[in-house]
């Protein structure tokens, strides 16, 4: 996707020409005809019926690819270079994908093992496709001689010019070689530093077993020791007996539900250090990020890697990032104090005493009593009206009342699946056809990766003047866009999933049939925007932290330990306790280098939207075409500000400094935030 190897995240955010953004939020996926009964392989590719199939997978791409780069040799047109250029990518990126896919998920090892080599091999081969200066000097000429047609051309052929350079192609054979080897090291920096996370997430053993709430038991294993006690039968002689307690994995999940919900302050302070203070050794592999991509970014004239990487972004520089987050901060700082008062003085009538400090392991479990104390909340009660079968309905409303298309599971030919937990969802327009194909995997088990993610296997593009591939050239399909846009729509479909007017569509209770009541959504609605501040200023502190680390270097060595508590002095309430260490298994730093402000550039943007097209009418057939025309079906291919301002019109971006930035006042007014003072920043 895009132009890095982005999955969110064991992968790099490395905007290479043959290396697309595996984002996990890539949304296309190819899979066989769905009428196919004969049997494929693996995600519908014939190769990939036995592991040792990525090897024939890898070796076919190669060899395609180059039957491309000798026609490109002979500088055909200029429309045609671009599409064969695209056709390499394509082929390429099949591969990379399937291969990321596999490595991720599939439960047998033998599968894994083959998608690991082929990663490998194909890596190979990127380096090099992305040092061939055949392809750079026939993608200048595309670019030059004024002969492409189409806007999407063009930008294609610009694009690749500049991811070209980002690789270096452009620089002596000495610079070139060592941005070679920085990107290496990166690429394996960062797969080191995923690792790490999962292999040492920390654990706690918490004696007895009393200790921990019922409702969070399951999340944890049972552990016994033995203590002495002693025995009636045996008249006072002692002997062993089990003690029942539990061992915390203090995992970023099941930390959450630990510091959430049980009373013990002691358990959530020993879960909550523990957990963020491991895994040790990424303290030196961040090091090593930090400091090869800021050689990198100074080889290509850059003054720190988030120049380097900012260059197609909305923003353009770390300056206007930085400026539009401390402007965020100020605006936040104030309704995020008395957030934290409240936070504090409900600890102090809790517990019983006038100076008790709010600590960083309280605020998860006090603001979640104060939410479910004001609005009478049950999480379990909640979640019966969210079975899985009633959320993919709700998908299906979504696709049918906006974009007047089904969205229905369809049977998978023998062979395609990695797992029987796997549903394959085909989206279909009654005139257009199938659109696209999405695979479900949606249950944790042994190997898998552990968080939330999408996955690419197959981009769109046009084949032919016949023949099309969803969606166009596939160097711009789906979410391969700047960075600082493409969290854009999944921000805003979050307005459509706490909507009451969707929810009483689709969620209904799992027994009852139920439609869910429209109080349990208000108190909802409430509970999440209780201490919206807090959370706001939470993510600018995180975006703070991923530009002054990847920001312009005064020193070195730096000391990232005492650069995060800095920032987080300046920037949040939170109190910073010493040996805990947030930015070392953070792992946005990896695929989301200097670009984790996207995020809040996305909530902004996805809040206009809402307002301005969506709130009145959120499932009408016309917003949905609005949607779909002048927003999502370009992916890539036209620049994000022109997009956002055709869609909703004046009122979206802000140009500060050279840069786009969001404008903030619908996202401050949601918040509640937006103040005289204030409406007068945002715009």
């Amino acid at each position: 996707m895009w132009n890095f190897i982005k999955n969110r995240e064991p992968n790099i955010h490395m905007k290479r020409l043959f290396e697309p953004f595996l984002s996990y939020r890539h949304f296309r996926t190819r899979a066989v005809d769905r009428q196919n009964t004969s049997s494929t392989g693996l995600y519908g590719f014939d190769h990939l019926k036995s592991p040792k199939g990525f090897q024939r997978f890898v070796d076919e791409a190669i060899d395609r690819s180059s039957e491309l780069i000798d026609y490109i040799s002979g500088m055909p047109s200029s429309a045609e270079i671009i599409r064969a250029m695209d056709e390499i990518s394509d082929t390429v990126c099949s591969v990379v994908d399937s291969a990321e896919l596999c490595r991720q998920t599939h439960p047998a090892r033998g599968f894994v093992e083959e998608a690991i080599k082929a990663s490998m091999k194909i890596n190979v081969y990127l380096h090099f496709l992305n040092t061939n200066h055949t392809l750079y000097n026939a993608v200048k000429k595309a670019e030059q001689d004024g002969h492409l047609l189409t806007e999407e051309a063009r930008r294609a052929a610009l694009h690749l010019h500049i991811d070209f350079e980002k690789g270096g192609i452009h620089l002596p054979s000495g610079k070139l070689d060592r941005v070679n080897q920085l990107n290496m090291d990166a690429h394996k920096l960062c797969r080191e530093y995923g690792e790490n996370i999962i292999n040492d997430p920390g654990d706690v053993d918490i004696f007895p077993a009393s200790r921990i709430p019922r409702q969070i038991q399951h999340l944890l294993k049972p552990i016994y020791r033995l203590t002495s006690g002693v025995s009636k039968e045996s008249l006072g002689s002692y002997e062993d007996e089990q003690e029942k307690g539990f061992r915390i994995i203090t995992e970023p999940r099941t930390l959450f539900s630990v510091l959430q919900l049980t009373p013990d302050e002691q358990v959530r302070k020993m879960a909550y250090l523990k957990g963020s203070s491991v895994p040790h050794a990424n303290h030196e592999v961040l090091d090593k990020l930090i400091n090869s991509r800021h050689e990198l970014a100074q080889i290509m004239g850059c003054k720190s890697y988030a120049e380097f990487v900012m260059q197609l972004n909305m923003a353009s520089s770390p300056e206007v990032v930085v400026s539009f987050l401390q402007e965020m901060s100020n605006m936040v700082k104030e309704k995020a104090d008395e957030e934290f008062n409240t936070i504090r003085n409900l600890k102090r009538d809790v517990c019983g005493q006038r100076c008790v400090d709010l600590e960083p392991w309280d605020e998860a479990y006090y603001t979640t009593m104060m939410k479910s104390s004001a609005y009478n909340l049950d999480s379990a009660v909640v979640a019966s009206y969210f079975s899985l079968p009633q959320c993919i309905e709700g998908l299906k409303l979504l696709v049918k009342s906006l974009f007047g298309a089904s969205f229905d599971s369809v049977p998978m030919a023998p062979g395609e699946s990695w797992h029987p937990d796997v549903l394959k969802m085909c989206i279909h327009h009654p005139e257009e056809g199938d659109l696209g194909f999405l695979y479900l995997d949606l249950f944790s088990r042994k190997g898998k990766y552990p968080g939330c993610a999408t996955f690419a296997i197959k981009g769109g593009r046009k084949i032919s003047e016949t023949e099309y591939q969803l969606p166009d050239y596939q160097h711009f399909a789906g979410t391969r866009v700047a960075l600082d846009f493409a969290e854009t729509p999944s921000n805003l479909f979050e307005y459509y999933a706490r909507d009451y007017r969707v929810l009483k569509k689709f969620a209904r209770h799992y027994s009852t049939g139920e439609v869910i009541p429209e109080k349990l959504v208000k108190s909802l609605n409430g509970a999440r925007d209780m201490f919206a501040a807090t959370e706001l200023q939470r993510q600018i502190f995180y975006a703070l932290v991923d530009q002054t680390l990847f920001g312009e270097q005064l020193s070195v060595p730096r000391d990232t330990n005492s650069i995060v508590a800095h920032l987080k002095r300046q920037h949040s309430n939170e109190k910073h306790v010493e040996g805990t260490h947030m930015h070392i298994r953070f792992s946005h730093f990896l695929t989301y280098g200097a670009g984790y402000y996207s995020y809040l550039y996305a909530k902004c943007f996805a809040a206009t939207i809402w307002k301005k097209l969506c709130q009145e009418d959120p499932l009408s057939p016309t917003t949905g075409t609005l949607l779909r025309t002048k927003l999502l079906q370009y992916g890539g291919a036209k620049e994000p500000a022109d997009l956002l301002t055709d869609l909703v019109g004046d009122g979206i971006v802000r140009y500060h400094n050279g840069g786009i930035v969001p404008d903030v006042t619908s996202c401050l007014e949601e918040l509640k935030l937006l103040d005289d003072k204030n409406r007068h920043i945002g715009k």
